[in-house]
């Protein structure tokens, strides 16, 4: 490429602006597991100049022109800089939408109102988070506009096209209903099945953390994460942070309940898989990112819902649990505690929910951050709201906010428009796993064995190596042959806990 050529000058920019990324990677990381509370007014200043730099280098002035040029010349490049373009251009679009002083106080109302929910879940105390999260609401509120008149969007849509670009309310609406139609009439079938068959054997504890801390390990490292560029650690929410070559994952531990944070350490290693096996040559460039978080979503979920509670993955890890907690007797054995994975329960915590209701779980959130931006539901009522929506979905109500409307960190974080991706995720992790069932026959066996090594080359190809070369629905037709729907998933529950 010649010097004075646009598009090679793109590049040159989005590798800089990528570097202030993951450097603003690494400062949320730390911020949420062992950043001191003290220094929480000055990692919202950092965080808010490190996102202000990026904002000034996206909208520098002559950046109109240089996309323009470089799509004026489109026509020479191959079809990874095509889409690297096109990248940029969506890029592009979305942060020219916002003046920097916007940029600014979005970083540090989210920045503030998290270091205030951590006290506030820990008190089960809404009000002391309320002032915080009406900062937060009223500032999504302003970008969801702003961006809503660039994109030709709704409000909502032009939040949730951060997350999921192309996604679209209306889609939502569509998968949703079509799991609604099945799952309040499943979950009961489910429940009666689970009652003929007797309750399962009770695991004794308490389980020691540095146990489960090495038990963790030891299955993030079967499922093929890297130690040489990642390490997992502690946080009050469960999360995937860093970048593609230093993956940091976080859970918790509950001394009386080990399974908690064991899934969640394998949840967390499903995204940081996609994260390390983003395509290598373009990882500092947009067309190098995830999809989405559809997509991202997927790999956590395959790994969590789809590999891990199959009774092929329990029977390789139960010995492994054993030898961890120094246990044995029939409660430790496969069967039951495959048996305990896969129980199915109305229960008041979102991460900890298990496949058929977990969906419930969204659509509740989704429902009611929905009515939140559209000015229907105030924020002082969203508890109360919440209880209700937890009655009518699950038939159960929490006893405090903390197991409530404080549970998540996404609101407070600032994610509004996020929640509907994690159960499209679970849609296409059980679209994926069925494609590779298909393509690697033998791929149950392998799982058994604790030999993850063909199902994560298949997502390589497939997913992983793909960035954002396409969007989630060519992704997937490409990998399962259809794109983005409910059938596999409702074959799938039905496979596990109504026929097997």
């Amino acid at each position: 490429m010649i010097a004075n050529d646009p598009y090679a000058e793109l590049e040159r920019r989005f590798a800089r602006m990528s570097a202030v990324s993951r450097a603003g990677a690494i400062l949320n990381w730390d911020r949420s597991t062992m950043m001191p509370d003290g220094a929480s007014e000055d990692r919202a200043d950092q965080l808010a100049t490190l996102g202000v730099i990026a904002h000034g280098m996206m909208t520098a002035p002559d950046m109109a022109e240089l996309l323009s040029r470089a799509e004026g010349g489109k026509a020479g490049l191959d079809p990874w800089r095509a889409a690297n373009l096109r990248e940029m251009r969506h890029a592009w679009i979305h942060d020219n939408a916002l003046p920097a002083d916007l940029v600014e106080a979005r970083a540090r109302a989210s920045s503030a109102c998290e270091m205030v929910w951590r006290e506030a879940r820990r008190n089960a105390d809404y009000k002391a988070l309320l002032p915080t999260l009406t900062e937060v609401v009223t500032i999504a509120k302003r970008v969801g506009e702003a961006k809503a008149a660039a994109l030709g969007l709704s409000l909502y849509d032009a939040l949730l096209d951060e997350y999921e670009p192309g996604g679209r309310c209306q889609r939502i609406d569509t998968l949703f209903g079509e799991l609604e139609a099945f799952l309040p009439a499943m979950l009961p079938r489910v429940m009666e099945r689970q009652k003929q068959r007797g309750a399962e054997l009770p695991l004794d504890g308490p389980f020691p953390v540095e146990a489960q801390r090495k038990l963790g390990l030891e299955m993030a490292g079967a499922l093929g994460f890297d130690f040489h560029h990642g390490r997992l650690d502690v946080s009050a929410h469960p999360f995937t942070g860093g970048t593609a070559d230093d993956v940091r994952i976080t859970t918790r531990y509950d001394e009386a309940d080990f399974t908690r944070a064991l899934m969640g350490v394998v949840h967390e290693t499903g995204h940081a898989l996609y994260e390390a096996g983003r395509p290598r040559d373009w990882r500092r460039q947009p067309v190098g990112n995830a999809r989405g978080m559809v997509l991202h979503e997927s790999q956590s979920l395959l790994m969590e819902m789809q590999a891990c509670r199959s009774d092929a993955f329990v029977a390789f890890a139960a010995a492994r649990i054993r030898e961890a907690f120094g246990k044995s007797g029939p409660a430790w054995e496969a069967g039951n505690i495959h048996r305990i994975y896969t129980r199915v329960e109305p229960g008041f915590i979102r991460v900890d929910a298990d496949e058929v209701t977990y969906p419930l779980h969204i659509m509740l959130r989704y429902r009611l951050e929905r009515a939140v931006l559209a000015g229907d539901l105030a924020l002082a009522d969203l508890p109360a709201a919440w209880n209700d929506g937890m009655k009518e979905l699950l038939g159960i109500v929490p006893p405090n906010d903390a197991v409530g409307c404080l549970q998540d960190i996404h609101w407070p974080d600032g994610a509004w428009g996020y929640f509907p991706t994690y159960t499209l995720g679970a849609l296409a992790a059980a679209q994926l796993f069925a494609a590779v069932r298909k393509a690697v026959p033998d791929l149950m066996g392998s799982i058994g064995k604790g030999d993850f090594a063909p199902l994560l080359a298949w997502l390589r190809t497939n997913v992983h190596g793909k960035g954002s070369l396409a969007d989630t629905d060519t992704i997937l037709s490409q990998a399962t042959g259809s794109p983005l729907g409910t059938a596999a998933f409702k074959a799938h529950l039905e496979s596990r806990y109504l026929t097997a």
